[in-house]
């Protein structure tokens, strides 16, 4: 294996969305208004008008767009880049000859077809010269595609029914969908039959569950325990339990809340419904760079409603008199900080650093901050393998099951129509596998070591071998020695004193912290909340997450200014319709103190 190992200290830049939303408050238009019209709103606007929107991500750009749609004034701050983890990372010196330097991500990113309010805003973004929006950006690929390669040549396997095709409407009782499941976790004999039958029944109760059960008992258990991986067989918590808390939202199983995952198993079901029956495909992929899809074209319609920015931006904390924020204390790129002043505050930074922003004075404001310090982050961040032979590993995700790090890859050819070489690096690069590492506290095969502890080649090294071990195991070479010339680790990876650190973790929903999240409006009466650690219908770290986060602290605003402005819409999870009678009486059972009907253990 040759390639030319590169360490970058860069910027940075996540996969979920929810089926058949139903609209909250009104609408907006469906592109921004005209220049001229934005200025006639802001003259005639509310006399306290000005926000500080604190951090540039999904959330926070969010946050500016319903504002500024709204005749409000805003100057958005962030200590990096703007777009957050979602934003592109060229690799540094890689253009050559008019080139644009390599495209790097924070991640393999991907939008699902229940991520409504991200389709909302993105069908607001217009594409300049045409009559296109950003989300005319997003290809969809089928769920039938996407492959789970396995090492030690065992069949590829898959977690709950992905890749398998089922008539829709046998799912829509439980008795049918039950039948589903077990064929699907036999198919390649996967998991033996009792097995099968024992996991169809925990996915049955948990979809026939109640939202009082769901918040009252299935938030406090582990999603291991849920399942009752520790009685069965290697192969059960590999699939069932491991593979799918870790490979799809980062979280480890015995930690993660079942409300959670029961959740985003219920969204991804839904969607999966919907396509079999002729909807709309369940994942999608922009069709190029994040930044040139879809951050490049937002941020230049923001400009143009009059949303200043200023990257490079530190939020050092805040000022506080009374019982309000009388400034954001902002640490200036060249040196020494500056107190800003607006009428409202939103801050959109992420879990860690809003953490350390809650001083004393902020905490005996509003206890309920405090809480947030009991919230877990974990690791999922990514690298990218630039190649100079096209990779043919499918139109969609790989996801390595029995990978240590519990990687998952697309390759970038697959969904750009482009021509890398004559647009990207120095014109030998063809194609870009874009992987991530969503486990980094178990040990490697190649090293022994955890990704925590490797060095960036190391990571680099080990990565391959795993992407290797699964891809390469059957005789076909998917993956050829020597077509690696340049790559990149996400630069918030940083090696001190014999391990990483990370810069931008990631929240992780463990049993328990809905508790200890907070809302939208603070009880400081100018200061909301715009980050994917915010309580939402949504409820998972993700770019959906963070755009409903923003959306709710606008109409929190809006209601504290007394604004006679529309709400930013809302939209609220589905469930399959057949179910409902059974959840009602779910309801009515939990409230008695007895199980789910289908709960027999």
């Amino acid at each position: 294996m040759t390639a030319r190992f590169r360490n970058s200290a860069v910027t940075r830049r996540t996969v979920l969305r929810g089926a058949a939303g139903l609209a909250g408050a009104a609408g907006l238009a469906a592109t921004a208004a005209p220049a001229g019209a934005q200025d006639t709103r802001r003259r005639n606007g509310p006399a306290r008008n000005t926000v500080a929107v604190l951090g540039a991500g999904i959330g926070g750009l969010t946050a500016a767009h319903e504002l500024a749609e709204r005749g409000f004034e805003v100057t958005v701050f962030d200590r990096k880049e703007l777009g957050g983890k979602s934003r592109t990372i060229p690799l540094p010196g890689t253009g050559i000859d008019g080139r644009a330097p390599l495209p790097g991500e924070h991640g393999a990113r991907g939008f699902t077809s229940f991520y409504h309010h991200v389709h909302d805003t993105m069908r607001r973004i217009p594409l300049p010269g045409t009559r296109n929006t950003v989300y005319d950006n997003l290809l969809p690929f089928s769920v039938h595609d996407p492959r789970y390669p396995r090492a030690g040549n065992l069949p590829d396997g898959f977690p709950l029914m992905f890749g398998f095709y089922f008539d829709p409407k046998q799912a829509l009782t439980p008795e049918g969908l039950q039948r589903i499941l077990i064929e699907v976790f036999l198919k390649n004999n996967l998991v033996p039959l009792p097995e099968a039958i024992h996991m169809a029944g925990r996915v049955v109760t948990y979809l026939t569950s109640s939202e009082e059960r769901r918040f009252g008992q299935w938030e406090h258990v582990s999603w291991w325990d849920f399942v009752g991986a520790a009685h069965r067989s290697a192969q059960f918590q590999a699939l069932a339990a491991t593979g799918l808390t870790r490979a799809l939202v980062a979280a480890k199983e015995y930690v993660a809340s079942t409300r959670t995952m029961g959740n985003m198993m219920e969204g991804f079901f839904l969607a999966l419904l919907q396509e079999l029956a002729g909807g709309p495909k369940v994942y999608e992929v922009l069709n190029g760079p994040t930044n040139e899809a879809w951050l490049d074209p937002w941020i230049s319609m923001l400009s143009e409603m009059g949303v200043r920015f200023r990257p490079g931006h530190a939020l050092d904390g805040f000022a506080v008199t009374g019982d309000r924020i009388d400034g954001a204390r902002i640490r200036k790129p060249g040196g020494g900080t500056e107190l800003h002043r607006a009428d409202w505050y939103v801050c959109a930074v992420p879990t860690d650093r809003a953490r350390r922003l809650w001083s004393p004075e902020i905490r005996a404001l509003d206890p309920d901050l405090a809480r947030m310090d009991a919230l877990d982050l974990d690791w999922m961040n990514g690298m990218q393998m630039f190649v100079t032979e096209k990779l043919e590993l499918g139109a969609g995700y790989n996801i390595y099951l029995d990978a240590p790090w519990r990687l998952t890859s697309y390759s970038q050819r697959a969904f750009w129509n482009v021509d890398y070489a004559a647009k990207y690096g120095d014109g030998t690069i063809v194609d870009g596998l874009t992987i991530d590492i969503a486990d980094w506290d178990t040990p490697g095969i190649l090293f022994g070591k955890t990704a925590k502890h490797c060095t960036r080649d190391e990571i680099y090294q080990e990565t391959w071998a795993q992407l290797t071990a699964a891809l390469n195991d059957d005789g076909r070479i998917q993956l050829k020695d020597g077509i690696v010339r340049d790559w990149l680790l996400d630069p918030g990876i940083s090696w001190h004193d014999g391990e990483n650190q990370n810069d931008e973790p990631l929240l992780v929903n463990t049993i328990g912290s809905w508790a200890a999240r907070p809302t939208s409006h603070t009880r400081i009466p100018n200061l909301f909340l715009a980050a994917d650690y915010v309580k939402t219908n949504f409820d998972l770290a993700t770019m959906e997450g963070a755009n409903e986060a923003g959306r709710t602290a606008v109409n929190a605003l809006l209601d504290a200014a007394g604004s006679p402005a529309a709400r930013a819409q809302l939209f609220t999870r589905d469930a399959i319709p057949g179910f409902q009678p059974l959840r009602d009486m779910d309801a009515a059972r939990y409230r008695a103190g007895q199980p789910n009907l289908f709960d027999i253990g």
